[in-house]
């Protein structure tokens, strides 16, 4: 029978969704640390070492970058693997049978996964900046911009965990484009360094400007690049957030 159930507010079903997914998650939040942050800082510790000498702007390259990577691993990796799981297990059908929107469950996920990657990035960025002996100037548009950099990843992690077919092929195009966006372009090593093709190909990868508008409000300077970078997550997070919703099965609006 189909059900005729007046749906709550949107805040109402957002913030059930959120709670939701915190209630999933609290048996492995702490293995989701140390998994997120464990790969960004041996990045650190290894190309620390490599680049001594070379200079301050490569150092604030390597600690961004890999702050970009805590972001990436946690939230494109894991709201993968829950897009996923909830897929094939019915997850999704249940969801889509009770009266709340589609869009409402990508942001309450989207979010979710946002604020459980927070203490990976923290720890991430301050024993990174010890590390390598990076003055921090954090800038208070930060604020703005940790979820600008991350929630395009986690909606992209949203589009591939709704797009395929099993959990094992989600984490394997999840863990290569991660791979993929690390590399390309100016993330972790300034762009003096890397051949020109390498260079205009980071132009196409989100991390590119994460990467970039991190390392302007947690190391400075300021420079007119933040609104570029800012605009092209904004627009890059609403195209895939429509793609998303589009490759869901839902059955009520």
């Amino acid at each position: 029978m189909p059900n005729n159930r007046k749906p709550h507010p949107i805040y109402i079903q957002l913030i059930d969704l959120i709670l939701i997914q915190f209630s999933s998650w609290r048996w492995s939040w702490r293995r989701m640390i140390i998994s997120g942050m464990l790969v960004p800082l041996m990045s650190i510790a290894a190309l620390g070492l490599f680049a001594q000498g070379s200079g301050a702007e490569t150092m604030a390259y390597i600690l961004a970058g890999n702050v970009t990577l805590a972001l990436m691993f946690e939230n494109l990796g894991k709201v993968t693997s829950n897009f996923s799981f909830m897929k094939t297990t019915g997850a999704l059908s249940h969801f889509a049978a009770l009266p709340i929107r589609r869009y409402t469950l990508i942001l309450a996920t989207v979010i979710s996964f946002l604020v459980l990657s927070f203490p990976a990035v923290f720890v991430t960025l301050f024993l990174g900046a010890r590390y390598l002996n990076v003055s921090l100037r954090i800038n208070p548009l930060v604020v703005l911009v940790v979820p600008l950099a991350g929630i395009p990843l986690a909606a992209l992690g949203a589009l591939i965990g709704a797009s395929t077919k099993s959990p094992e092929e989600a984490g394997s195009i999840a863990l290569s484009l991660n791979a993929a966006m690390l590399a390309l372009g100016p993330v972790v090593i300034p762009p003096d360094r890397l051949p020109l093709w390498l260079v205009k190909l980071g132009f196409l990868s989100p991390a590119t400007y994460a990467a970039s508008a991190l390392r302007q409000t947690l190391i400075g300077p300021i420079t007119p690049r933040l609104f570029l970078d800012l605009g092209f997550l904004a627009l890059f997070t609403a195209v895939v957030f429509i793609l998303v919703g589009y490759k869901m099965d839902w059955r009520q609006e």
